[in-house]
């Protein structure tokens, strides 16, 4: 996870909306009022990737034999980069989270 400086607003408005980026559906809340704040969109992009994966998850379930187990997969790594993606936001730093941010750039 690369460590990268952009340049953002540093109140807590920024914090807030870059924590609702990793907060399920509530990715979508900073992707509409981000007003130019490349924290806010960075995190809120990694966001919507890690929410479009969840959604995907659910999609596996019902496949017999292999569904449960790669749903529960998906829901164990969704978890963990929602947490990573939190701390980052904390932290004020900009995190690359892997597989996550490859697919983010392309948004």
């Amino acid at each position: 996870m690369a460590n990268g400086a952009l340049r953002g607003k540093s109140g807590m408005r920024s914090s807030i909306l870059g924590a609702m980026s990793y907060l399920g559906i509530l990715c979508f809340v900073p992707l509409m009022m981000n007003d130019d704040d490349e924290f806010i969109y960075f995190h809120a992009k990694q966001g919507l990737v890690i929410w479009i994966w969840s959604v995907l998850a659910v999609f596996a379930f019902p496949f017999p034999g292999i569904g449960k187990w790669l749903f529960s997969l998906s829901a164990l790594v969704v978890l963990v980069f929602s947490a990573l993606g939190l701390i980052s936001v904390l932290l004020r730093k900009a995190w690359k989270l892997p597989l996550v941010h490859a697919i983010a750039v392309r948004i």
